[in-house]
C-alpha cells in the first residue's frame, strides 16, 4: 500500500566528510579555547557543488551577516516557539535558513527507531516503527542496521524533514536505565559498527543525521543534573571508542552533546569532549548541536565547542541568540569562533547532500508495506530464544489447543517510551497516559497495532488460539491446563526520562508465569522488555523467547519465529545476570531522592527539582561482559548467547599475527535445518587493566551440512590500551590469550596470538 506522507518527524544523525577530514589542519588549543576550523583566504565568494564541503561553507559564511549567521545557531522548539513562522509544523526544531544564499532551514524530528510523533502533535500522522535498538543490535548485522536507517531517513525526507535526531550510541551500563532499549547494547565494537551503518543509510537519503548523546547518558534519573565521573583511559577505551568508531565509519554531519555532566562540566559545555576530544583528536569537521534544554551558559559553551543551541524554548534563557552577539561585540566571543560555529553547520548541510538536494516542501507518497517488511526482518532476526527445553519450540502445526495469556496479545505489542516513540502505521491499540514526572508531558505507555493473536491463529488456522488477560493467575492458569501449549506474553516497559525501578516484571507477573507454569508443562514465556528481567521461574517453563520491543511487525515476527517458519539467531547485546546486585549498581543513584519529589508533587505538595549529584563509574572500560568475566559472577545469559532451532560446530582455527590480528575458522551447520549463527571472538588484553574483549564477529546463513569459512580483521583500538602520557593507543608487545566463542562465556576453539608492539595517536 502506497500513502501519501502525512508531515512528521525526521531522525537525527551525524555526518562528516572524509574528504575533507584529510584538507583539516586544526589549530592548536589549550584551556577553554575553541578548536576553529581553518580558512583560506583565497576562497572564492562563490563554490560550486564539487568543491570541497569546507570551501563552499567559508564562502557562504563570507557572505552572510551577523544577524544571519547568529539565527543559523540557535533553533526553535515548535510546541512551544512564538511566535511560530508560518512554515514550522510541529516536530522536534526548526532552524531558520538563508533564503538569498540557498542555505536550507533545518527541520528536525526525533528518530531512532521511526519519524517519531510521540503523542501525536501532527494529527493523523504515521510512520514505521522499528523494533527497539537493543533488538536491532542483537541481530549483530551491520546490514540491517543500514536498512533500518535508509528507510528512517526515506520516510523523513518524504515528510519534507532534513535532520534526524538519531544515532544513539551510548553503552549499556546499567540493566535499569530507561533508555537501554534505544541504544545499541554494552560493547563498543559493536555498538559503534551499528549505529555507523544506520547513519549511514539514514544519510544515504541526502539529509543529515545526528550521533548522540556525547557523552555519557547512561541514566536518566538526573539526567539533567548528574555529574558522569570516570577516568580518561577508561572513557576513551568504552564510550568513546563507540563513538569514535562510528564517526569514522559514518562522517555524521552532527553530533549532539548530552545533558549531564562529565567530570565537573556540563557536556555541552565541556572543552575536553568537544574541543580536546571531537575536533582536536578525532579531526570531526561536522557541528555539535545541545540536546533539548541542555544549554547552561554563552561564552562558556561557544568557547567550549559547542556550536547550535537547540530547541531553545526548553532553556533557561536564548544563550546562542542575542546573548551571543552581544559577546561578540564584547571580544568575549570571537568573529572568528562564530563564523566557525556557522561553517561547521554549513559543512554538515553540504556533505550530508542536503544543500544540494533539498527535500520537498510537501509530503511525498511512502511506501509503508514495504518499509513494515524492513521492520518486520529486524524483529526476526533480533529475537533471541534463551531456552528451549525438550524442543518445545518451534510449536507444531498439529497443536489443537493454544492459549495466549497477558501483555494486551490479543491486541499488539508494547513499545518503549520517550522521544524515540513512533506513531505506527496502524494505530495505537492501547495508550496509557502516565500519572507525572518528566516523562508525563511526552510520553505514554504504547502498543503498536500487530496482534500476536491473530499472527498466530493465521499461523496455525486449525487450531482453537484463545486469549486471556493475565490480571488474575488463578484464572489463566485455569485456561492453561487444558491447552497443547499456553504462551505467556510478559512485558517491562522502560522510557526516556525516567529509570525502571527494579528489573522484575511489574504487576504480579512472575507470580502469574509461575501459575500457567505449574498448570501446563509446555508454557512458552515470551518477553517483551527493554532490557534484561529476573526471571524466578525460569526452571519451570519450557522456553523462553527474548522479543524485546518488536516493533510494528512485531506480532506477525513472534508468529513465525514460534512456529519455526523463521529459525531464530538473535544473539544478547547485553548481559541478563542472575540478581540486580551482580551489576555495578544495583538501582540508578539518585532514585530514592527524584521518586520521593514525584511522590510529593503527586500528592500535591511543592517539591523543588533534583539536586546534583555524582556517578562514579567504577567499572571504568569494563562495561557489561568486561564487568562479569572481572569480577568472576557468571550470569543468567551471557553477551551474545543465543539458540537456534539447529547446532553449529567450529574448527580449523588460524590465527594470523605480529603487526596485526587477523583470525579465520570454519563455521558449520550441524543440525538439520537451516540456520544463521553469529561465532565471536574474544581477546584478553590490556597492560593497565587486562580485560575480555569482542575483537570481532560475523553473522552467517548455512544450510544443513554447509559449512563456511569466516575471517575477522581485529581493529587495533579494540586491543589496545590508552595511554593518556603518550598521549594514544598502545598495544604492548606480547602473547595475548583468544578464543572463538558461541558468547561470551562459552569459548570453543582456543588459541593466542603473539602481536608487535603498535601505537597511534587519539
Amino acid at each position: 500500500m502506497t500513502t501519501a506522507a502525512q508531515p512528521s518527524s525526521a531522525l537525527r544523525i551525524l555526518c562528516r566528510t572524509t574528504a575533507a577530514v584529510a584538507l583539516l589542519a586544526f589549530l592548536p588549543m589549550s584551556g577553554a579555547m575553541a578548536q576553529v576550523m581553518p580558512t583560506k583566504d583565497s576562497a572564492p565568494l562563490t563554490a560550486r557543488p564539487g568543491d570541497p564541503a569546507w570551501v563552499r561553507a567559508d564562502a557562504l559564511v563570507k557572505q552572510m551577516t551577523l544577524d544571519e549567521k547568529i539565527t543559523y545557531l540557535h533553533g526553535l522548539f515548535p510546541p512551544m516557539a512564538k511566535p511560530a513562522p508560518t512554515d514550522m509544523i510541529p516536530s522536534a526544531g526548526y532552524v531558520p535558513g538563508v533564503p538569498r544564499l540557498n542555505i536550507p532551514t533545518l527541520r528536525e524530528s526525533d528518530a531512532s527507531l521511526g519519524v517519531a510523533n510521540q503523542v501525536e502533535q501532527r494529527k493523523g500522522d504515521v510512520a514505521t516503527a522499528l523494533p527497539s535498538g537493543l533488538a536491532l543490535a542483537s541481530t549483530f548485522e551491520p546490514k540491517l542496521a543500514f536498512d533500518g536507517g535508509a528507510m528512517i531517513g526515506a520516510e523523513a525526507r518524504a515528510k519534507t524533514f532534513n535532520v534526524l535526531l538519531a544515532g544513539g550510541v551510548n553503552l549499556t551500563r546499567d540493566p535499569w536505565a530507561g533508555r537501554n532499549f534505544e541504544y545499541l547494547g554494552e560493547d563498543p565494537l559493536l555498538a559503534g559498527e551499528m549505529v555507523a551503518e544506520q547513519i549511514k543509510g539514514v544519510q544515504s537519503n541526502k539529509i543529515v543525521s545526528t550521533i548522540k548523546h556525547f557523552a555519557l547518558n547512561a541514566q536518566e534519573t538526573g539526567r539533567h543534573v548528574m555529574d558522569a565521573q570516570i577516568d580518561e583511559a577508561d572513557l576513551r577505551e568504552s564510550d568513546l571508542l563507540a563513538f569514535q568508531i562510528a564517526i569514522e565509519k559514518s562522517n555524521p554531519a552532527s553530533v549532539m552533546c548530552a545533558y549531564n555532566k562529565v567530570n565537573g562540566d556540563w557536556a555541552c559545555e565541556n572543552d575536553f569532549l568537544l574541543n580536546k576530544v571531537l575536533k582536536r583528536d578525532w579531526n570531526y569537521p561536522g557541528w555539535v548541536m545541545s540536546d533539548w534544554g541542555a544549554v547552561h551558559s554563552t561564552v562558556k559553551a561557544a568557547l567550549a565547542g559547542l556550536d547550535q543551541q537547540s530547541g531553545q524554548e526548553l532553556d533557561t534563557q536564548i544563550f546562542f541568540g542575542e546573548d551571543l552577539k552581544a559577546a561578540v561585540a564584547k571580544g568575549e566571543v570571537s568573529q572568528a569562533r562564530v563564523d566557525d560555529m556557522v561553517r561547521r553547520i554549513l559543512h554538515g548541510v553540504i556533505s550530508s547532500g542536503l544543500m544540494d538536494n533539498p527535500t520537498p516542501t510537501s509530503a511525498q507518497p511512502i511506501d509503508y508495506d514495504a518499509h513494515a517488511k524492513v521492520a518486520q526482518t529486524v524483529a526476526e532476526r533480533g529475537s533471541v530464544l534463551l531456552k528451549n527445553d525438550r524442543g518445545l519450540l518451534p510449536l507444531a502445526k498439529s497443536a489443537k489447543k493454544i492459549v495466549l495469556i497477558g501483555a494486551h496479545a490479543d491486541v499488539g505489542v508494547i513499545s518503549g517510551g520517550g522521544s524515540s516513540q513512533v506513531r505506527s502505521v496502524g494505530g495505537a491499540p492501547v495508550e496509557i497516559p502516565l500519572k507525572g514526572g518528566e516523562a508525563a508531558s511526552f510520553v505514554r505507555v504504547t502498543w503498536h497495532a500487530s496482534s500476536p493473536l491473530q499472527a498466530i491463529k493465521a499461523a496455525n488456522p486449525s487450531a482453537e488460539v484463545t486469549y486471556v488477560d493475565g490480571k488474575d493467575p488463578v484464572a489463566a492458569a485455569a485456561a492453561a491446563k487444558d491447552a497443547d501449549v499456553a504462551i505467556v506474553f510478559a512485558w517491562h516497559w522502560q522510557t526516556e526520562a525516567q529509570d525502571a525501578p527494579s528489573i522484575a516484571l511489574p504487576e504480579n507477573q512472575d507470580a502469574l508465569i509461575e501459575a500457567v507454569s505449574a498448570a501446563n508443562k509446555n508454557a512458552v514465556v515470551v518477553l517483551e522488555t527493554g532490557g534484561p528481567v529476573l526471571m524466578p521461574w525460569l526452571d519451570k517453563v519450557g522456553a523462553v523467547l527474548q522479543a524485546w520491543y518488536p516493533g510494528q511487525r512485531g506480532g506477525q515476527a513472534i508468529a513465525r519465529l514460534l512456529f519455526g517458519e523463521v529459525n531464530p539467531s538473535g544473539r544478547l547485546a547485553m548481559t541478563f545476570p542472575k540478581s540486580e546486585d551482580q551489576a555495578p549498581r544495583a538501582s540508578a543513584p539518585g532514585f530514592a531522592e527524584q521518586a520521593a519529589i514525584d511522590d510529593a508533587r503527586r500528592a500535591g505538595q511543592k517539591a523543588g527539582p533534583i539536586k546534583g549529584f555524582p556517578v562514579r563509574y567504577v567499572e571504568g572500560a569494563a562495561v557489561g561482559y568486561r564487568w562479569f568475566a572481572q569480577e568472576k559472577r557468571r550470569p543468567l545469559y551471557p553477551f551474545g548467547y543465543g539458540l537456534s532451532y539447529t547446532s553449529f560446530g567450529y574448527k580449523n582455527l588460524k590465527v594470523e599475527d605480529g603487526d596485526g590480528l587477523k583470525v579465520s575458522f570454519d563455521v558449520t551447520n550441524t543440525g538439520k535445518v537451516a540456520g544463521a549463527d553469529t561465532p565471536q571472538l574474544y581477546v584478553t588484553s590490556g597492560q593497565r587493566k587486562a580485560m575480555l574483549r569482542l575483537a570481532g564477529f560475523q553473522k552467517v546463513d548455512l544450510a544443513p551440512g554447509e559449512t563456511k569459512r569466516v575471517t575477522l580483521n581485529v581493529e587495533p583500538r579494540i586491543l589496545a590500551d590508552y595511554d593518556t602520557a603518550k598521549p594514544g593507543w598502545t598495544i604492548a608487545a606480547g602473547t595475548y590469550p583468544l578464543y572463538v566463542g558461541r558468547n561470551a562465556g562459552e569459548p570453543v576453539l582456543t588459541g593466542s596470538a603473539k602481536l608487535k608492539s603498535w601505537s597511534r595517536k587519539p
